[in-house]
């Protein structure tokens, strides 16, 4: 989120300048014309007052400002941490800085984000979107902004770096029948958004494949984290005698589900085996570890950096090429479905 320090910089620099902040923004995001002179005066400002890194003044003599946007849906517990210290390290080594935005994957934080953003010190921005701010991020994306979607591909006609999620859902599938489970649900999240519902198709297959039943839960919730992971393998038990796997979207979900599955006093994997379809680190430290289609992250993130990068070091003559990227899983079992 863009902070009130950045206000107060710009501020500073206007009054350095003997200008108004519009104008300095407006030298700062080139988005308007700005007399040579008073551009000169606000670089000299930006330099007096010394502030990090000099790549406000750097940026103003090359028409960038050297930084890149991440807005994701978290961070804690979630494939997301990995992902952004792969972003911001690539960065760092390529001259970039980052602003970070955590919307708590709620629509109404990311449209705010969002908007805060196309007035702001950003060139890129590489994003994780909920799904409800489609054609805002096309707006930016038509104005220039160069856009790299991540993990969650909403805009086939933007840049992404995702992952192979129908695959994902497919082999947890099949591993689980390797075991000899024949009643598998599937927690899984909301299907505005595109991991969880490819996930669902690669779930959906393979159960067609092998002619078993689709167990499926979903409650309301603003948030898809451990909670909703425990609550929906209450309703899954409650509904389903015969249930004797889970696959979780997330590790966070995975957690939940052990816990549920402990409190109803059922062993993992004797009586019912788990699986996580997006793993990072969790997975190995809990108390019975949780198998799980593990994902790389911080590669993903380098890959997203060098993409966004590339798309703003684009001669402003030629049109950003759109390019996709897709990492894959893999399946790393643990005690969950030995």
């Amino acid at each position: 989120m863009v902070s009130a320090k950045k206000l107060e910089v710009l501020k500073d620099v206007a009054k350095l300048a003997n200008v108004d902040v519009s104008t300095v923004s407006r030298a700062l995001n080139n988005t308007s014309y700005v007399h040579p002179d008073t551009r000169a005066r606000i670089i000299k400002a930006v330099e007096e007052l010394s502030y990090q890194p000099n790549i406000l003044a750097r940026g103003l003599r090359q028409g960038k400002r050297n930084t890149i946007a991440v807005i994701v849906p978290k961070l804690s517990f979630s494939i997301f941490e990995e992902l952004t210290a792969g972003i911001q390290d690539e960065a760092q080594k390529r001259g970039y800085s980052t602003i970070l935005c955590n919307t708590d994957d709620d629509k109404i934080t990311e449209k705010e984000c969002l908007n805060r953003l196309r007035n702001t010190l950003v060139d890129g921005m590489i994003i994780a979107g909920t799904g409800y701010n489609k054609r805002l991020v096309r707006d930016m994306s038509a104005d220039g902004m160069p856009v790299v979607q991540v993990i969650r591909q909403l805009d086939p006609n933007l840049c992404s770096v995702t992952v192979d999620n129908v695959s994902v859902g497919y082999q947890a599938v099949q591993h689980l029948i390797s075991k000899g489970c024949q009643n598998i649900g599937l927690i899984n999240g909301s299907m505005q958004i595109s991991p969880y519902a490819e996930r669902y198709q690669g779930y959906s297959k393979a159960i067609r494949e092998n002619k078993l039943a689709e167990i499926t839960v979903e409650l309301s919730s603003k948030t898809r984290g451990a909670i909703y992971g425990h609550d929906c393998t209450e309703r899954l038990l409650d509904q389903n005698a015969k249930l004797d796997a889970i696959l979780a979207a997330t590790d966070a979900q995975g957690m939940g589900v052990l816990r549920a599955l402990k409190e109803n006093g059922l062993q993992v994997p004797q009586d019912i085996r788990v699986i996580s379809m997006t793993g990072y680190r969790i997975g190995e430290m809990l108390e019975t570890t949780l198998t799980s289609m593990e994902l790389p992250g911080f590669e993903i993130g380098v890959s997203a950096a060098n993409m966004a990068i590339a798309a703003i070091e684009t001669d402003k003559s030629q049109p950003i090429a759109v390019r996709h990227v897709s990492f894959s899983a893999v399946l790393t079992p643990r005690e969950s479905t030995m």
